[in-house]
């Protein structure tokens, strides 16, 4: 698929959009458009999470679920950059670093040869 035909897909930026806020953005899409961006992953990125996410959002549907005002904004691509880093928190952090106890690198040590 070209540039132009991606502009058509029913969420702009689709193949830029983080998994977490697809989710999200697709409740508001009815039965066909979510068979028209899993066609599109299928035959582009085959993301198999995403594919299982775009799958089970259409079972819901044909199972009678209706969209749902959703999050049209949901996470914008570049939104969804700055969630990506540790969850490291002084909280769970480990302790500082201490020497081994058998000395520190910077000391010397006698030569094998020298026992006086």
């Amino acid at each position: 698929m070209t540039g132009p035909a991606r502009n058509t897909l029913p969420l702009p930026d689709y193949d830029h959009l983080p998994i977490g806020g697809l989710e999200s953005r697709i409740r508001s899409l009815s039965a066909d458009e979510v068979e028209e961006l899993l066609a599109h992953e299928r035959s582009h990125a085959g993301r198999l999470p995403v594919t299982e996410l775009l799958s089970a959002r259409l079972e819901q549907l044909h199972a009678g679920a209706e969209p749902t005002s959703g999050d049209p904004g949901g996470l914008r691509p570049e939104q969804g950059a700055s969630r990506t880093g540790s969850p490291v928190s002084p909280a769970t952090s480990p302790q500082p670093f201490s020497p081994p106890p058998h000395g520190t690198p910077d000391q010397r040590g006698k030569p094998k040869g020298d026992r006086t």
